[in-house]
């Protein structure tokens, strides 16, 4: 077993494991990958401010996100075609979370359906919904998340529009990957991944294949996707799915203060501040540079957390010490899933919590709930000094 101390670690050990179509997929933006990079880059720009002499013993992460307690302001954000990361890869990675005490989302685009993550966790869990054109597909989706108990919807806002990923179009993406040369060639190199999956019945994305009219297979799946996601999404109709939900909502994908105010007014019960981990719009502000002008305009009002770039505790004591009520991890917890499976997403939880903990200690706190902007040195200008 290798000696995981960083979530870096994690990284390597995933590159080597997993199919390349699989790594780029979650290892990439769009276009430049400008905000892709700078989402983790734009956080190395705030300093912390150590403080010394301060009585450390009983520390806590422990706190709250929407009402739920949480053991760290962490969950684990939705995150499509994650059981091709892994054999199972939602399932295990929900149950992970569960038992570290930290929510986990599943998505609209996940290999294991929602009734899967469901059979494979005791306490409930968040469904992230993409709206689509096919309205009566949506309503079912949101019945089955409610038979499924899931405690919140986070709807996703800025994938009207795919942006386009250089490196999913190249790599010919596809679930299952179709076997052309180049991906047999590498996918014999990944004996280990190809003898998990070949063990699960679950290569198919769950939540549409057996519930749309006519999609049977992954072809047929492709057009359909390419033609369902419904670029006439507005608040009005964020209304009205938050009015059929008619539990707690989580409007994910707000990068701007205007933004933030409209789902204010339709009343999210949080927002994330999201580029969509760089996989949007390329160009974008990183979501770190992003919070401060959110936080003005409604963080007393509606819970604020953030989502895109973090990779380590001390981003999230950060992102917290500048107002967040709670942060989620992508890529973080991918890494540890195509890198070892359940333990590797328990690895990846258990590094960040470190990384959070002995860095609060540093700066002379004990509670997560205690952090604000005096545990940092934020450089000026830091949202960035734009022409008006």
């Amino acid at each position: 077993m290798p000696v995981i101390t960083n979530i870096d670690d994690l990284k390597r050990i995933h590159r080597r494991r997993v199919p390349k179509m699989f790594y780029d997929y979650a290892e990439s933006g769009s276009w430049t990958e400008q905000t892709f990079r700078e989402n983790t880059s734009d956080f190395d720009q705030i300093r912390l401010r150590q403080r010394v002499a301060v009585d450390m013993s009983g520390r806590s992460t422990a706190t709250k996100m929407i009402g739920e307690d949480v053991s760290m302001p962490v969950a684990l954000a939705p995150v499509g075609l994650t059981g091709m990361q892994h054999a199972d890869g939602e399932m295990k990675a929900a149950r992970a979370a569960e038992a570290f005490g930290v929510p986990f989302t599943l998505s609209t685009m996940s290999i294991n359906s929602i009734e899967d993550v469901a059979s494979a966790t005791t306490k409930p869990f968040w469904f992230q919904l993409y709206t689509m054109r096919d309205t009566d597909y949506v309503s079912r989706l949101i019945e089955r998340a409610r038979a499924a108990k899931c405690s919140a919807l986070v709807i996703t806002l800025d994938l009207q529009i795919l942006g386009q990923r250089h490196k999913d179009i190249k790599n010919g993406l596809t679930a299952p990957p179709k076997l052309t040369p180049s991906t047999i060639s590498n996918l014999a190199t990944k004996w280990r991944w190809g003898i998990q999956m070949l063990q699960t019945p679950r290569r198919q994305f769950g939540n549409i294949v057996g519930h749309v009219e006519n999609i049977s297979d992954a072809s047929d799946l492709s057009a359909w996707t390419a033609e369902q996601f419904d670029p006439s999404l507005d608040w009005n109709k964020i209304a009205a799915i938050k009015e059929q939900w008619g539990g707690k909502v989580i409007l994910k994908g707000i990068l701007d203060a205007e933004d933030a105010k409209m789902a204010l007014k339709v009343g999210a019960d949080a927002i994330i501040v999201s580029n969509h981990g760089g996989r949007q719009l390329d160009g974008a502000l990183s979501s770190i540079r992003a919070l401060p002008a959110i936080l003005d305009a409604v963080g007393d009002q509606v819970e604020v957390h953030l989502d895109s770039g973090i990779r380590s505790g001390q981003d999230v004591l950060k992102a917290m010490a500048m107002g967040a009520k709670g942060t989620y991890i992508g890529r973080a917890f991918i890494y540890g899933l195509g890198a070892m499976g359940q333990a590797g997403v328990t690895r990846a939880l258990e590094v960040i919590h470190k990384e959070l903990d002995t860095t609060m200690a540093l700066c002379g706190e004990t509670k997560v709930t205690g952090l604000g902007r005096h545990n940092l040195l934020v450089p000026k200008h830091f949202e960035g000094d734009w022409q008006d």
